[in-house]
């Protein structure tokens, strides 16, 4: 269970790149925000993995999300679900989102 997530939500990679999300939910809002669903890929700006560590993180594709909460006939992402980065494998960290509207 956890809040769901929107667009403003800060998310970041593990080595402090900002996470985005490309097609949020256009029908759906939260704050005034729309918010995303699992479906729905990331894209990643100013990771700071250098190439030769495998980086930067470029992607990110989630692969938990809500069991009980669906927008459009797909599952909402919440605080606490999970993502991987491509091509570096690492996880995305929900920082903040909006705190008025939880999900299971």
């Amino acid at each position: 269970m956890g809040y769901l997530l929107h667009v403003g939500a800060t998310v970041i990679c593990a080595h402090s790149g900002q996470a985005q999300a490309t097609v949020p939910n256009m029908r759906v809002k939260v704050n005034n925000q729309q918010i995303v669903t699992q479906t729905e890929p990331f894209t990643v700006a100013g990771c700071k993995l250098t190439p030769q560590a495998g980086g930067p993180c470029a992607t990110a594709q989630w692969t938990t999300a809500a069991t009980r909460v669906k927008a459009g006939n797909m599952p909402v992402l919440l605080q606490d679900s999970q993502a991987t980065c491509t091509p570096t494998g690492t996880p995305l960290t929900v920082v903040t989102t909006q705190t008025r509207v939880k999900g299971i």
